[in-house]
């Protein structure tokens, strides 16, 4: 037989084998089916359905162990967009005493909050010079007046938490500083759509533990730069006196609308804020 010939054979013949070799290949991979007329595979066995009746026996318990588990029949979802979820801030070592980079500019904040009493009068002082502040809120305050939680995000305040019961947080364990601090941004979170992004410790008191669980539950610590003593009640000359005296660019002011009488807070505030207005301080509140 001419060489020309043989080599087209022999190509022929090893195209051929595998052929055979995928075809026997893919045959064994496929799932076997049950000929026409077979008696139905045994409960248990591979390739069987799902029996209709209640299954008994080692067979039917291994047939439930093998049996694929409901959440692999579901669409996967891992294609689809994460939701948002803002960044865990850093542990701090101490709190924000002031603002940086913000100009001119000054903080004022309340804390204790809020008081049917005196919180309305605050807003209402605020609102006439088209100021924003920040309110550090006590939880069991917060949710015995929601309403007020939401008059001050709607004038576009900055919510903060203040503890639950105002407790001297370094006498505490760590599980109360979580209840206390947990517990007071779920009720902000439930009555205004978002859990509060800053804390302050009552009496300025802070340790690792509370900056550690503030930043779990994504807030930043800020303290403050002018303590008007306000809550000693030193008559409203003097906190106007104090405010006046140490303002400064990004410093941040301390009083109280709550945990007693405030009303020489409330009186002070309608006098000190058109005095720093007209020194050309703006007052503002942080970003984050």
């Amino acid at each position: 037989m001419p060489s020309g010939r043989r080599a087209v054979l022999r190509l022929a013949a090893a195209l051929g084998a595998t052929a055979t070799v995928g075809y026997l290949a893919a045959d064994r991979l496929a799932a076997p089916e049950r000929p026409t007329g077979a008696a139905p595979a045994p409960q248990g066995a591979p390739g069987a359905g799902p029996a209709a009746g209640p299954a008994a026996g080692p067979q039917a318990a291994r047939a439930a162990r093998l049996r694929p588990s409901s959440y692999r029949l579901q669409p996967m979802t891992a294609y689809a967009p994460p939701a948002f979820r803002r960044a865990v801030p850093p542990v701090r070592q101490r709190p924000f005493l002031s603002m940086s980079g913000v100009g001119r500019s000054m903080v004022l904040s309340f804390d204790d909050g809020p008081d049917p009493r005196y919180t309305p009068a605050i807003l209402e002082t605020l609102r006439r010079y088209g100021c924003r502040a920040m309110f550090f809120v006590c939880g069991e305050m917060a949710v015995e007046n929601p309403d007020l939680l939401r008059e001050m995000a709607a004038d576009g305040h900055v919510v903060g938490n203040h503890s639950w019961s105002h407790p001297l947080i370094p006498k505490l364990r760590p599980s109360r500083i979580r209840d206390e601090l947990g517990s007071t941004s779920e009720v902000v979170e439930r009555t205004l759509g978002a859990a509060p992004l800053w804390y302050r410790a009552p009496y300025g008191a802070w340790n690792r533990h509370s900056f550690e669980i503030g930043a779990e539950l994504g807030m930043e610590p800020l303290a403050w730069t002018i303590d008007t003593l306000d809550w000693k009640e030193p008559g409203t000359g003097t906190i106007v006196r104090r405010v006046l005296d140490g303002a400064a660019p990004g410093a941040v002011v301390l009083s109280h609308d709550a945990g007693g009488d405030r009303s020489q807070s409330v009186v002070a505030l309608r006098r000190y804020l058109p005095e720093l207005l007209d020194a050309g301080y703006h007052i503002t509140v942080p970003r984050r």
